[in-house]
């Protein structure tokens, strides 16, 4: 039903957009980056699998999922390694309006790959959003971008975008609870790899029960339950709008800042989360279900190296 992938896509975003609400009081307790990402991927991983037992679900996959989910564990990971990396070149808050593009990375491969019709309210809806976003970043004039900075950013707006195309297309026989719980744990183990193999970073524990809480909070309501929403939104609406609706992501993020750690609410800001909405409207009022996404009862698994290998090959063609 479209309006049950509408309303999962929504509450996708909001959730994403509360990561400030979790990781800025993280931060105030001196928690480090790699620390905040490891506990929010181990806290998602055991939350899941709490749930899934509840459930009494089978934590079994076969050996075609495993490849599918492994690489999507993977995606993850270098989406969140590259991005956080990326504030060491550049404002965080460039870097998450940068990050924005994988709404139109998104419609391309799609178009592209999987021959999507892309409309004309698709196109302005992209164009509200990625403007609206825009807006809400009130960085300094004039100042120069690094271009590691950038490529580091561009990374993980790839690397999602594909994350998204893949979810969209492989139809695999499973919960998204189970879905996500295979993807979160791989990424959380990459994390922990990760960690170890750089000198510069290292595992630091939650230093008071409040930085606990907020690490509870990042692996439930910005991780589990937006990727589960996240996943039931594209299998409903598709890729490209449940993109478009991560639009409302920065702007949870801008409301929390606003309401909760006191920052100003000015003209730019509001013009920028009128356009927002606007983009989101547009994609709210859609008529025609978007092209290309998986059906009810379809249950057939399409490894992701299928899914790579048809973007590469369409590239490749397109470049000749």
């Amino acid at each position: 039903m479209k309006h049950k992938g509408i309303i999962c896509g929504i509450l996708a975003a909001v959730c994403y957009g509360t990561n400030p609400f979790g990781a800025l009081p993280l931060y105030e307790e001196g928690v480090n980056t790699s620390s905040v990402l490891f506990y929010r991927f181990s806290m998602a991983v055991l939350m899941l699998a709490v749930m899934l037992l509840v459930e009494r679900k089978s934590f079994r996959i076969s050996g075609g999922e495993l490849k599918t989910l492994g690489s999507l564990g993977l995606l993850f990971a270098a989406s969140s390694i590259t991005y956080y990396q990326s504030f060491r070149f550049m404002d965080a808050g460039i870097a998450s309006t940068l990050l924005f593009v994988y709404p139109v990375m998104v419609a391309v491969i799609m178009a592209t790959c999987f021959r999507e019709k892309v409309t004309a309210s698709t196109v302005m809806a992209i164009v509200l959003a990625l403007g609206g976003i825009g807006l809400l970043y009130g960085g300094d004039a004039g100042v120069s971008l690094s271009a590691l900075g950038v490529l580091l950013v561009m990374v993980p707006s790839l690397t999602y975008a594909v994350y998204i195309v893949v979810v969209n297309q492989s139809s695999i026989r499973m919960s998204s609870l189970k879905l996500t719980f295979y993807v979160l744990l791989i990424c959380m183990l990459s994390l922990l790899a990760y960690s170890f193999a750089s000198p510069d970073l290292h595992l630091m524990w939650p230093p008071s029960p409040r930085a606990w809480f907020f690490a509870c909070w990042l692996g439930l309501v910005p991780t589990v339950l937006s990727l589960v929403l996240m996943t039931v939104a594209v299998h409903e609406v598709g890729a490209t709008p449940t993109a478009i609706m991560g639009a409302l992501e920065p702007l949870t993020a801008v409301a929390i800042g606003v309401l909760i750690f006191g920052e100003s609410f000015t003209l730019r800001l509001a013009v920028g989360v009128v356009l927002i909405l606007s983009a989101v409207l547009l994609i709210v009022l859609g008529k025609r279900p978007a092209a290309g996404h998986p059906q009810r009862g379809n249950f057939r698994l399409r490894p992701i190296t299928h899914t790579i290998a048809a973007i590469v090959r369409k590239t490749w063609r397109w470049k000749s």
